[in-house]
Protein backbone atom coordinates (compact mmCIF):
# COMPACT_ATOMS: atom_id res chain seq x y z
CA UNK A 1 0.00 0.00 0.00
CA UNK A 2 1.45 3.64 -0.54
CA UNK A 3 0.75 6.13 1.91
CA UNK A 4 1.59 10.12 0.91
CA UNK A 5 2.21 12.16 4.76
CA UNK A 6 2.04 15.74 4.65
CA UNK A 7 2.10 18.57 6.89
CA UNK A 8 2.11 22.86 8.30
CA UNK A 9 0.21 23.66 5.37
CA UNK A 10 -0.80 26.86 6.79
CA UNK A 11 -3.46 28.38 5.07
CA UNK A 12 -5.08 31.36 5.81
CA UNK A 13 -7.43 33.35 3.38
CA UNK A 14 -7.66 36.98 5.96
CA UNK A 15 -9.03 37.68 8.73
CA UNK A 16 -11.66 39.66 7.75
CA UNK A 17 -14.36 37.84 9.41
CA UNK A 18 -12.81 37.40 12.79
CA UNK A 19 -13.94 39.89 15.53
CA UNK A 20 -11.41 42.18 16.86
CA UNK A 21 -11.77 40.92 19.75
CA UNK A 22 -10.53 37.69 18.86
CA UNK A 23 -6.76 39.24 18.98
CA UNK A 24 -7.16 40.65 22.15
CA UNK A 25 -4.55 37.77 23.19
CA UNK A 26 -1.76 35.88 21.32
CA UNK A 27 -3.22 36.10 17.91
CA UNK A 28 -1.76 39.85 18.27
CA UNK A 29 1.57 38.67 18.20
CA UNK A 30 1.08 36.02 15.64
CA UNK A 31 -0.98 37.93 13.26
CA UNK A 32 2.02 40.43 12.94
CA UNK A 33 4.68 37.85 12.53
CA UNK A 34 2.43 36.79 10.01
CA UNK A 35 1.95 40.01 8.03
CA UNK A 36 5.44 41.17 8.54
CA UNK A 37 7.07 37.54 8.11
CA UNK A 38 5.44 34.43 7.47
CA UNK A 39 2.71 35.40 4.85
CA UNK A 40 4.94 35.53 2.14
CA UNK A 41 6.48 31.80 2.76
CA UNK A 42 2.55 30.41 1.99
CA UNK A 43 1.54 32.51 -0.43
CA UNK A 44 0.94 29.88 -3.11
CA UNK A 45 -0.05 26.97 -0.79
CA UNK A 46 -3.56 26.34 -2.32
CA UNK A 47 -1.89 25.67 -5.51
CA UNK A 48 0.81 23.06 -4.23
CA UNK A 49 -2.22 21.80 -2.48
CA UNK A 50 -4.10 21.56 -5.63
CA UNK A 51 -1.10 20.31 -7.49
CA UNK A 52 -0.21 17.92 -4.47
CA UNK A 53 -3.95 16.06 -4.77
CA UNK A 54 -3.28 15.74 -8.72
CA UNK A 55 0.08 14.16 -8.07
CA UNK A 56 -1.78 11.99 -5.04
CA UNK A 57 -3.95 10.83 -7.64
CA UNK A 58 -1.35 10.16 -10.50
CA UNK A 59 0.85 7.96 -8.37
CA UNK A 60 -1.59 5.52 -6.98
CA UNK A 61 -1.47 6.77 -3.20
CA UNK A 62 -3.84 4.95 -1.41
CA UNK A 63 -4.40 6.72 2.03
CA UNK A 64 -3.44 10.65 2.66
CA UNK A 65 -1.65 10.99 6.12
CA UNK A 66 -1.52 14.64 7.61
CA UNK A 67 0.26 15.47 10.82
CA UNK A 68 -1.66 19.00 11.33
CA UNK A 69 -1.11 22.72 11.00
CA UNK A 70 -3.70 23.51 8.92
CA UNK A 71 -3.54 26.93 9.58
CA UNK A 72 -1.89 30.14 10.73
CA UNK A 73 -4.62 31.10 13.52
CA UNK A 74 -6.48 28.59 14.58
CA UNK A 75 -9.37 31.24 13.39
CA UNK A 76 -12.88 29.69 11.75
CA UNK A 77 -12.35 31.25 8.68
CA UNK A 78 -8.77 29.71 8.07
CA UNK A 79 -9.91 26.17 9.63
CA UNK A 80 -13.34 26.03 7.13
CA UNK A 81 -10.79 27.30 3.96
CA UNK A 82 -8.47 24.60 5.12
CA UNK A 83 -11.09 21.99 4.76
CA UNK A 84 -12.32 22.97 2.00
CA UNK A 85 -9.26 23.19 0.27
CA UNK A 86 -7.69 19.59 1.50
CA UNK A 87 -11.25 18.22 0.84
CA UNK A 88 -9.33 16.72 -2.54
CA UNK A 89 -7.13 14.39 -0.37
CA UNK A 90 -10.41 12.63 1.00
CA UNK A 91 -10.79 10.90 -2.36
CA UNK A 92 -7.94 8.25 -1.94
CA UNK A 93 -9.27 4.66 -2.07
CA UNK A 94 -8.16 4.15 1.77
CA UNK A 95 -9.22 7.75 2.70
CA UNK A 96 -7.65 10.62 4.82
CA UNK A 97 -6.16 10.57 8.20
CA UNK A 98 -5.07 13.54 10.56
CA UNK A 99 -4.45 15.16 13.83
CA UNK A 100 -4.27 18.98 14.65
CA UNK A 101 -1.39 20.76 14.92
CA UNK A 102 -0.76 23.37 17.27
CA UNK A 103 -1.95 26.29 15.18
CA UNK A 104 -4.91 24.81 14.73
CA UNK A 105 -5.99 24.64 18.60
CA UNK A 106 -4.05 28.08 18.44
CA UNK A 107 -6.04 29.56 21.84
CA UNK A 108 -8.71 27.30 23.92
CA UNK A 109 -11.57 29.04 21.51
CA UNK A 110 -9.96 26.63 18.74
CA UNK A 111 -10.80 23.27 20.21
CA UNK A 112 -14.71 23.48 19.26
CA UNK A 113 -13.71 24.86 15.74
CA UNK A 114 -11.47 22.91 14.73
CA UNK A 115 -13.69 19.71 16.27
CA UNK A 116 -16.71 21.04 13.72
CA UNK A 117 -14.58 21.10 10.43
CA UNK A 118 -12.62 18.19 10.73
CA UNK A 119 -14.27 16.16 13.35
CA UNK A 120 -15.52 13.82 11.10
CA UNK A 121 -12.19 12.81 9.91
CA UNK A 122 -11.66 11.25 13.26
CA UNK A 123 -13.26 8.09 12.64
CA UNK A 124 -11.75 5.36 15.15
CA UNK A 125 -11.93 1.64 13.85
CA UNK A 126 -11.23 0.44 17.94
CA UNK A 127 -12.75 2.91 19.90
CA UNK A 128 -13.29 0.96 22.28
CA UNK A 129 -9.32 1.28 22.70
CA UNK A 130 -9.71 5.12 22.45
CA UNK A 131 -8.70 6.68 26.27
CA UNK A 132 -8.89 10.30 26.29
CA UNK A 133 -11.97 11.35 23.52
CA UNK A 134 -11.15 9.52 20.25
CA UNK A 135 -7.14 9.34 21.23
CA UNK A 136 -5.27 7.05 20.55
CA UNK A 137 -7.48 6.83 16.88
CA UNK A 138 -7.00 4.23 15.51
CA UNK A 139 -7.31 2.66 11.63
CA UNK A 140 -6.51 -0.35 9.91
CA UNK A 141 -5.80 -0.52 6.39
CA UNK A 142 -5.88 -4.10 4.62
CA UNK A 143 -4.35 -6.73 6.37
CA UNK A 144 -0.65 -5.42 7.06
CA UNK A 145 -1.07 -1.83 7.84
CA UNK A 146 -2.48 0.31 10.87
CA UNK A 147 -2.42 4.09 11.39
CA UNK A 148 -2.48 5.31 15.29
CA UNK A 149 -2.66 8.66 15.89
CA UNK A 150 -2.15 10.74 19.44
CA UNK A 151 -2.98 14.09 19.96
CA UNK A 152 0.05 16.45 21.53
CA UNK A 153 -1.11 19.81 20.17
CA UNK A 154 -3.25 21.76 23.14
CA UNK A 155 -3.62 25.39 23.56
CA UNK A 156 -0.39 27.41 23.98
CA UNK A 157 -2.14 30.89 25.45
CA UNK A 158 1.25 32.53 26.48
CA UNK A 159 3.24 34.15 23.56
CA UNK A 160 6.68 32.87 23.90
CA UNK A 161 5.15 29.22 24.25
CA UNK A 162 4.03 26.38 21.10
CA UNK A 163 5.18 23.14 23.09
CA UNK A 164 3.09 20.17 22.91
CA UNK A 165 2.43 17.13 25.05
CA UNK A 166 0.81 13.67 24.59
CA UNK A 167 -1.90 13.31 27.45
CA UNK A 168 -0.71 10.34 30.02
CA UNK A 169 -3.89 8.40 29.21
CA UNK A 170 -3.16 8.41 25.50
CA UNK A 171 0.72 6.99 26.31
CA UNK A 172 -0.69 4.34 28.35
CA UNK A 173 -3.19 3.35 26.13
CA UNK A 174 -0.67 2.62 23.27
CA UNK A 175 0.21 -1.03 24.56
CA UNK A 176 -3.46 -1.94 24.79
CA UNK A 177 -3.50 -0.45 20.90
CA UNK A 178 -0.15 -2.28 20.05
CA UNK A 179 -0.75 -5.78 21.51
CA UNK A 180 -5.04 -5.64 20.08
CA UNK A 181 -4.72 -8.85 17.97
CA UNK A 182 -6.35 -6.08 15.05
CA UNK A 183 -3.22 -4.51 15.33
CA UNK A 184 -0.11 -6.74 16.58
CA UNK A 185 1.69 -8.03 13.64
CA UNK A 186 0.84 -4.68 11.14
CA UNK A 187 3.17 -2.46 9.65
CA UNK A 188 1.97 0.84 12.75
CA UNK A 189 2.53 4.22 11.41
CA UNK A 190 2.30 6.40 14.88
CA UNK A 191 1.21 9.68 14.04
CA UNK A 192 0.98 13.09 15.57
CA UNK A 193 2.24 16.81 15.39
CA UNK A 194 5.33 17.52 17.33
CA UNK A 195 8.82 15.72 16.67
CA UNK A 196 10.20 13.62 19.24
CA UNK A 197 13.71 14.46 18.33
CA UNK A 198 15.21 16.70 15.51
CA UNK A 199 17.55 16.03 12.76
CA UNK A 200 20.05 16.09 14.70
CA UNK A 201 18.39 13.24 16.94
CA UNK A 202 18.47 15.86 19.67
CA UNK A 203 15.44 16.71 21.88
CA UNK A 204 13.69 20.04 20.52
CA UNK A 205 13.64 23.11 23.02
CA UNK A 206 11.60 22.63 26.16
CA UNK A 207 9.06 26.29 24.64
CA UNK A 208 8.47 24.22 21.04
CA UNK A 209 9.02 20.81 21.12
CA UNK A 210 7.43 17.75 22.73
CA UNK A 211 7.82 17.66 26.67
CA UNK A 212 7.48 14.23 26.97
CA UNK A 213 8.97 12.94 24.10
CA UNK A 214 11.06 10.31 25.91
CA UNK A 215 7.70 8.77 27.01
CA UNK A 216 6.89 8.54 23.18
CA UNK A 217 10.12 6.93 21.99
CA UNK A 218 9.56 4.49 24.72
CA UNK A 219 5.84 3.92 24.12
CA UNK A 220 6.92 2.88 20.72
CA UNK A 221 9.90 1.01 21.50
CA UNK A 222 8.02 -2.42 21.62
CA UNK A 223 6.96 -1.97 17.85
CA UNK A 224 8.62 -4.52 15.63
CA UNK A 225 7.68 -2.43 11.96
CA UNK A 226 6.42 0.68 11.78
CA UNK A 227 7.44 4.56 11.58
CA UNK A 228 6.66 7.46 13.77
CA UNK A 229 5.54 10.51 11.47
CA UNK A 230 5.00 14.24 12.09
CA UNK A 231 5.09 17.81 11.38
CA UNK A 232 5.43 20.73 13.68
CA UNK A 233 9.57 21.41 12.80
CA UNK A 234 9.38 23.06 8.87
CA UNK A 235 12.47 20.67 8.06
CA UNK A 236 11.70 17.42 5.88
CA UNK A 237 13.93 14.63 7.61
CA UNK A 238 13.43 10.79 8.29
CA UNK A 239 16.23 9.15 10.92
CA UNK A 240 16.24 6.43 13.58
CA UNK A 241 17.34 7.39 17.05
CA UNK A 242 18.52 4.84 19.71
CA UNK A 243 15.61 5.45 21.95
CA UNK A 244 13.15 3.43 19.80
CA UNK A 245 13.82 0.71 16.95
CA UNK A 246 11.05 2.70 14.23
CA UNK A 247 12.34 5.44 12.59
CA UNK A 248 11.26 8.98 12.73
CA UNK A 249 9.46 11.05 9.82
CA UNK A 250 9.08 14.35 9.74
CA UNK A 251 7.27 15.83 6.33
CA UNK A 252 8.16 19.26 7.39
CA UNK A 253 6.00 22.44 5.62
CA UNK A 254 4.58 20.66 2.58
CA UNK A 255 3.82 24.37 1.61
CA UNK A 256 6.84 26.26 2.36
CA UNK A 257 8.26 28.28 -0.31
CA UNK A 258 12.24 27.00 -0.77
CA UNK A 259 11.26 23.85 2.27
CA UNK A 260 8.13 22.29 0.64
CA UNK A 261 8.70 18.10 1.73
CA UNK A 262 6.92 15.34 1.75
CA UNK A 263 6.86 11.43 2.04
CA UNK A 264 6.07 8.74 0.21
CA UNK A 265 5.63 5.62 1.80
CA UNK A 266 5.13 1.93 0.16
CA UNK A 267 4.27 -0.83 2.44
CA UNK A 268 4.40 -4.27 1.63
CA UNK A 269 4.08 -7.62 3.63
CA UNK A 270 7.85 -8.34 3.10
CA UNK A 271 9.15 -4.53 3.98
CA UNK A 272 8.80 -0.95 3.62
CA UNK A 273 10.35 1.95 1.66
CA UNK A 274 10.42 5.88 2.24
CA UNK A 275 10.47 8.13 -0.62
CA UNK A 276 11.04 11.70 -1.09
CA UNK A 277 8.26 14.01 -3.03
CA UNK A 278 10.04 17.81 -4.17
CA UNK A 279 8.03 20.67 -5.74
CA UNK A 280 9.73 21.88 -8.76
CA UNK A 281 7.88 24.86 -9.07
CA UNK A 282 5.08 24.32 -11.19
CA UNK A 283 4.63 20.29 -10.13
CA UNK A 284 5.92 17.90 -7.61
CA UNK A 285 7.71 14.82 -8.77
CA UNK A 286 8.64 11.62 -6.82
CA UNK A 287 12.91 11.81 -5.92
CA UNK A 288 13.49 8.10 -7.18
CA UNK A 289 16.44 8.22 -6.13
CA UNK A 290 16.01 8.71 -2.49
CA UNK A 291 14.08 5.87 -2.56
CA UNK A 292 15.45 3.44 0.52
CA UNK A 293 14.19 0.92 2.86
CA UNK A 294 12.95 2.07 6.22
CA UNK A 295 14.82 -0.27 7.87
CA UNK A 296 18.28 1.16 6.11
CA UNK A 297 17.72 4.80 7.61
CA UNK A 298 20.67 6.26 9.61
CA UNK A 299 20.93 6.25 13.43
CA UNK A 300 21.73 9.51 14.39
CA UNK A 301 23.08 9.69 17.96
CA UNK A 302 23.98 13.69 18.72
CA UNK A 303 27.03 14.20 20.47
CA UNK A 304 27.21 14.77 24.07
CA UNK A 305 27.19 17.97 25.33
CA UNK A 306 30.17 19.15 27.09
CA UNK A 307 30.63 19.21 30.78
CA UNK A 308 29.97 22.27 33.03
CA UNK A 309 30.82 20.28 35.57
CA UNK A 310 34.40 21.67 37.89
Amino acid sequence: MRFLHFSDVHLEDGFREVPWRRFLNKRFVGYANLFLRRRKYYARAPQKLARLAEFMEAIDVDVALCSGDYTALGTAPELAHARAIVRPFEAAPGGFVTVPGNHDVYLPDALEVFEAHFGDLLVNDLPELAADGVWPLVRLFGEHVAVVCVNSSRPNPPVFRSSGRVPDAQLAALERVFTHPKVAGRFVFVMTHYAPRLASGRPDTPQHGLENADALLAATARLERGAIVHGHVHKCFALRVPETGVPLCGAGSTTMEGREGLWIYDVEPDGAWITRGRWEGESWRLDEGSRIPLADLPVVVPPARPSTAG
